[in-house]
């Protein structure tokens, strides 16, 4: 049965269709954006990306990922081994100290209704994800993939976060991460993920 992504060519989407590509999952990808016409069909708080399995819809970028790779069996471990454990510790890594600065600076820059953002947010944003860099650099240490020695849902999250940042103009000064995103975006995966946007 095929899958449909729905959701816009970028955002949170953008590692969903990572995931779906590395997997080799024959999916089709409806454009949408949050809270416009028809999303809140598949998600009743508007939120996207969003993923329709037959009947079933999943979303949630982390719970879809999951999904996929549970049952492809790729891209991370069995439930209760401390292998899963690791890449599920890495991605919350990165989601609370990566995702939420650039989120924040997102939402005080251009989410937010004028009156409601607060000034010299990017500030914050950026020494806070400047924090995090060291912090990727410590987990990463010399290893070549976030979670172990092989790639993982963790190394898609960790490079659309750089993703993000470079698309935000945020500095990436961690050579550790900036090569790590590097060496994730030369995969084939990501490139047939950029080219399936465009």
């Amino acid at each position: 049965m095929t899958l449909t992504l729905i959701g816009p060519k970028g955002g949170r989407t953008f590692r969903v269709l990572w995931t779906l590509e590395e997997l080799g999952l024959e999916y089709t990808h409806e454009v949408a954006n949050p809270h416009s016409d028809g999303v809140y069909t598949v998600n009743p708080l508007g939120q996207i990306p969003a993923l329709r399995d037959g009947e079933a819809v999943l979303t949630d970028s982390l719970a879809i990922m999951n999904y996929l790779a549970d049952r492809a069996g790729r891209l991370t471990h069995p439930p209760g081994t401390l292998e899963r454990a690791l890449v599920e510790a890495r991605i919350n890594f990165v989601l609370t100290e990566m995702e939420a600065p650039i989120w924040l600076m997102a939402r005080h820059g251009f989410v937010l209704p004028k009156d409601q953002r607060a000034p010299g947010m990017r500030a914050v944003a950026e020494a806070d994800f400047a924090r995090a860099e060291v912090k990727f650099h410590t987990l990463i240490g010399e290893d070549d993939y976030f979670a172990g020695d092989v790639f993982s849902l963790a190394d898609i999250f960790a490079a659309d976060m750089v993703r993000w940042a470079r698309g935000a103009k945020v500095a990436v000064t961690s050579d550790r991460l900036a090569a790590h995103a590097d060496r994730m975006a030369a995969r084939e995966g990501w490139k047939r993920a950029m080219a399936a946007l465009s």
